[in-house]
């Protein structure tokens, strides 16, 4: 494994002082935008149907950060080989990244096994975003954060490519139809909700492979004298505690619509933007209602 920086501290510090300077206006929606120390995104797969651009979109417009990680598998170059598929949307995504780039914000970019045609270029910085294969990030109440993609954890992926391939192709499948399910959900008014996510759950076998993938990063972390992990790539927000190190995963843009962030005094939290919007457009509820009906 190649060797990892390390974050002088005060950097961020630093280039907060210019971050704050930022725009404070409302976001599109009207509601303020939200500033984070750091986010952590991944599994976006742009180039593909399956991305969820719009909730993306929504997101990057109502947060700001002093440091955003792009921790894999943002493009997916596997798709893109055999159909090219890219919406304007998807360049949206790359304007408003670049665009924080611009303004001060710190943008790490980690290649996964999709997008790891751009891992050759690691060490490198392109527009502002620097290219990294691993990283360290200290948090704000100075722990040593190990930053990865982590699909070097995954047997099968350096084992049997060709299997990987192929269950490629198969999750496609279900993300199409995952897609088909949110369109109708959509038109009948009801939440943005994960088909691909429910049936993963159910299977006793992907339930765990995730288990035993969690167990080797963090074992990974421990060996390297980090505090903790972050990593994307099985698409599986979650927090868990092994041992002394803790467990992060900033889930996916494609099924469970995810990020992880750190706050200020270097709290963290998962953000399950697909449920914020749910609830910033839901109907107001019947008490409500009923008082801005007395109210006029």
């Amino acid at each position: 494994m190649s060797s990892f920086r390390r974050t002088p501290n005060g950097m961020a510090d630093r280039r907060f002082n210019g971050i704050s300077r930022l725009r404070t206006s409302a976001s599109p929606s009207g509601h303020p935008r939200r500033r984070y120390r750091t986010i952590w995104i991944s599994d976006v797969h742009l180039g593909t149907r399956g991305c969820n651009d719009a909730l993306l979109i929504d997101f990057l417009d109502h947060v700001d950060s002093d440091t955003i990680y792009l921790v894999g598998d943002i493009i997916d170059g596997w798709r893109l080989k055999k159909r090219f598929y890219w919406p304007e949307r998807h360049n949206a995504i790359v304007r408003r990244v670049l665009k924080r780039a611009k303004r001060g914000s710190r943008v790490v970019y980690i290649p996964g096994n999709h997008d790891e045609m751009f891992r050759q270029f690691a060490g490198m910085n392109f527009g502002g975003v620097e290219i990294s294969k691993n990283a360290i990030h200290i948090t704000a109440d100075g722990r040593r954060l190990l930053v990865l993609h982590g699909d070097e954890f995954d047997a099968i992926v350096l084992g049997h490519r060709w299997l990987a391939l192929f269950g490629d192709l198969a999750y496609a499948a279900l993300l199409r139809l995952n897609g088909v399910v949110a369109v109708v959900r959509r038109r009948l008014g009801l939440p943005y909700w994960s088909l691909s996510k429910h049936a993963k759950k159910k299977v006793k076998n992907a339930v765990a492979f995730i288990s035993r993938f969690e167990d080797a990063v963090a074992h990974e972390a421990m060996r390297l004298g980090s505090d903790g992990v972050v990593c994307g790539h099985i698409h599986t927000a979650e927090e868990r505690r092994f041992g002394d190190i803790v467990y992060y995963n900033d889930g996916d843009w494609v099924e469970s619509c995810t990020a992880l962030v750190e706050h200020f005094d270097g709290r963290m939290e998962i953000l399950h933007w697909a449920e914020e919007v749910a609830a910033r457009t839901a109907p107001p509820t019947a008490p409500n209602a009923m008082r801005v009906r007395e109210a006029a």
